[in-house]
């Protein structure tokens, strides 16, 4: 293993939890109001994709907040982010989510639940 892989897994999160493209999921991020206030700011949408690997993994969530959508890329181990909670998981048979750019309304947020198309199978 070369020196820089040591050095990354000091700053690797352990507590991260998993989730995919197409699930719902919320980012509490941690925001500096004054010099030693910090606020816990949630950041809720859709994962769209994620990207790269070990320490440069990022992934990008897509929310629609009054008829404007709403895109933001997080490294998944950066220190600001406080904890990433999984609201839905959702089913989807890509890798990237990009179509939801061009979706409004209850299309741009309506992703299938994995739970509810086994359910309706059976």
């Amino acid at each position: 293993m070369n020196k820089i892989k040591i050095i990354e897994q000091g700053y690797i999160k352990k507590d991260i939890p998993k989730f995919n493209v197409g699930d719902t999921i919320k980012v509490l991020v941690k925001l500096a109001e004054a010099d030693d206030k910090v606020r816990l700011h949630p950041f809720e949408g859709v994962v769209i994709s994620r990207r790269g690997s070990g320490i440069n993994e990022n992934f990008t969530v897509r929310k629609v907040s009054y008829g404007e959508g709403i895109e933001r890329v997080f490294p998944l181990h950066s220190p600001a982010i406080e904890r990433i909670e999984v609201i839905r998981s959702g089913k989807v048979k890509r890798a990237k989510l990009y179509y939801l750019r061009a979706k409004v309304g209850r299309r741009a947020t309506k992703i299938e639940e994995q739970e509810e198309k086994e359910a309706t199978s059976s």
